[in-house]
């Protein structure tokens, strides 16, 4: 399992580009849709923190993977199906400031 999931993170994208309007988007997205859960301040609510301190610790690619996969018997849901993976990593850098 291990070395699939290093395989995966492996294929993601290092660096994010989408159009400036998709991060716009993406922005507005990560504010209501991921502020519902984490707070719209980003905070913590139902979900932890994603302020740059408490992600800190965390990688850009872990992030995207817990971003498109989410996390099984959480409340956090795979947004696979509605992102790509450079989007995804598009939403770990913001959330990182990288």
């Amino acid at each position: 399992m291990r070395s699939l999931l290093a395989l995966v993170v492996l294929a993601l994208p290092c660096a994010a580009e989408v159009a400036p309007e998709r991060a716009k988007a993406l922005e507005h997205m990560v504010i209501q849709d991921c502020g519902s859960c984490h707070g719209l301040t980003l905070k913590g609510g139902l979900g932890r923190a994603l302020t740059v301190d408490a992600l800190a610790p965390a990688d850009a690619e872990g992030l995207a993977l817990i971003i498109l996969d989410g996390v099984p018997g959480t409340a956090m849901p795979p947004w696979r199906p509605l992102l790509t993976e450079e989007e995804a990593m598009w939403i770990a850098h913001y959330l990182k400031k990288d």
